[in-house]
């Protein structure tokens, strides 16, 4: 389109004049909100008042607000050029005028599109390829994280990719979030409020030796999604991983796997998950049993654990989002610890990974929530 080849890194004016922000102030009243947070967006006066309609819209990188700027069809190079003809607005004033641009908001940086309306819709095109763009384009969040759900609970996985998780780079770093005592060896997969001390939790056939762990986390910072917790790793010695196998629950074999109602997952449905021994299991059920009685009406998490995850976040706040996202939690009459941890994109089912040596005994133990590659 090489109307606005040229001048286009000049169109980023930061003023508008009394009109254009009268009309901001009309269509605010009224205003639906079809992306919250969706930033400031540069369009043409003549787009504001109503002069021109909606032709380019096109994504600076390093440009104002969200990048999106938006062009009209009767705006010139020379009309354009002038940085008053230029205003800043919520993205959502341009989408209260032409909702279709809501399709197209979470294209990339350098994405370049005309807008078109004719008998068959109103759609984009793809001034590089010449694509239609007729349906709403995924957040890439999304995106990965459907990726994701496909990636999950695999019967294995290249002896790479765990090193992978456990290796500090610019986008990963490997957290020590606490100790986990395993008082008789028998290690519980669970969501800690829902499941641990339940019928519903998983305790796994491969037992460890009794003792404590440490349990390191692989802290994702994806510039998608946010911080994440991609794995857990419970290091149970210090010899070298020769290979990994799936952790089967207790009383199933490898040779079991695809078996009907065989499952080597273990479910989340409050966002956080845990290692435990059997006993600190049973242990946290009679807690918990005798904390609702003693506190009738009060919700687990709310009004117990959100505090403790609080000072969590206190202690080391880098690597944790706001609220705090894992825990080394003692047990109030026992003292025994185990480590309580987000589940990497929320709620789901997860798999463990036995690491071992080359005697087949147990390294380590690391549940995979994510791979970090799809949303990096």
């Amino acid at each position: 389109m090489g109307l606005f080849g040229k001048k286009r890194g000049d169109s980023s004016a930061k003023k508008t004049d009394q009109k254009a922000e009268e009309t901001q102030q009309e269509i605010k009243q009224e205003m639906k909100v079809y992306i919250r947070g969706a930033g400031g967006t540069i369009v043409t006066r003549s787009i504001l008042e109503g002069t021109s309609k909606l032709k380019w819209l096109f994504r600076q990188e390093g440009g104002q607000g969200n990048g999106w700027v938006a062009f009209g069809d009767k705006d010139s190079q020379e009309y354009v050029n002038d940085p008053n003809n230029m205003a800043i607005v919520d993205f959502n004033i341009l989408a209260n005028m032409e909702p279709a641009v809501v399709n197209v908001f979470y294209m990339p940086m350098g994405s370049d599109l005309e807008f078109r309306s004719d008998k068959t819709g109103k759609y984009f095109v793809d001034t590089r390829t010449g694509k239609e763009i007729r349906e709403p384009i995924k957040h890439p969040a999304q995106i990965a994280f459907e990726k994701n759900l496909k990636f999950l609970n695999q019967d294995a996985y290249p002896e790479e990719f765990f090193s992978m998780l456990f290796t500090d780079s610019g986008k990963i770093k490997v957290v020590l979030a606490g100790m986990a005592d395993f008082p008789t060896g028998e290690v519980v997969l669970a969501d800690p409020l829902a499941y641990l001390g339940s019928k519903y939790e998983t305790v796994l056939d491969r037992r460890i030796p009794a003792g404590s762990c440490p349990v390191h986390l692989s802290v994702c910072l994806s510039p998608i999604a946010g911080l994440r917790i991609g794995a857990a790793k419970l290091s149970v010695s210090e010899k070298p991983v020769i290979r990994y196998e799936i952790a089967m629950p207790k009383g199933k074999k490898r040779e079991d796997l695809g078996k009907p109602g065989v499952f080597t997952f273990f479910g989340v449905d409050t966002g956080l998950a845990c290692f435990a021994d059997g006993k600190i299991s049973e242990e946290s059920r009679i807690f918990f049993e005798k904390w609702a009685q003693e506190n009738p009406g009060k919700n687990k998490y709310n009004d117990y654990f959100a505090s403790l995850f609080q000072e969590s976040f206190k202690a080391c706040p880098k690597f944790q989002n706001q609220g705090g996202s894992f825990l080394e939690w003692k047990l109030p009459d026992s003292g025994h610890r185990t480590v309580l941890f987000s589940s990497g994109m929320g709620d789901g089912v997860y798999s463990g990974y036995w690491g071992l040596d080359a005697q087949g005994e147990a390294v380590c133990l690391i549940v995979v929530f994510m791979n970090p590659e799809y949303f990096l």
